[in-house]
């Protein structure tokens, strides 16, 4: 998969959000490395989740890195690391609406 490809997927991600979701990622940065500082990680959130922000909350952007290889290296094929990126993408965006990984994995047993 081009790099190309890798960003459009993410890119599809974001757009595709309900709008009550993408007005509030407006204070997000949201962006792809290659490797991440730790192997086990696909993605990861840096900042202040909404949940946790007082009123007036002002500072620099939240941080969503993606990163790329971790996720091409368990997908099988290309069907497959969209479904992967795409997940990935939305359990960041998650963290930055509040969600611990627990809830977040079990709003993905649901679906």
């Amino acid at each position: 998969m081009t790099n190309e490809e890798f960003e459009k997927i993410v890119r599809q991600t974001i757009t595709s959000l309900p709008k009550e979701f993408l007005s509030q990622l407006d204070n997000v940065e949201i962006v792809i490395e290659d490797f991440p500082p730790n192997p086990s990680l696909l993605g990861l959130y840096r900042g202040i989740p909404k949940t946790g922000r007082g009123i007036g909350y002002f500072a620099l952007p939240d941080k969503i890195t993606i990163y790329k290889e971790p996720l091409l290296n368990i997908s099988r094929n290309d069907e497959e690391a969209k479904i992967n990126i795409r997940n990935t993408v939305l359990h960041e965006i998650g963290h930055h609406f509040g969600l611990s990984d627990e809830e977040l994995y079990k709003l993905k047993k649901i679906n």
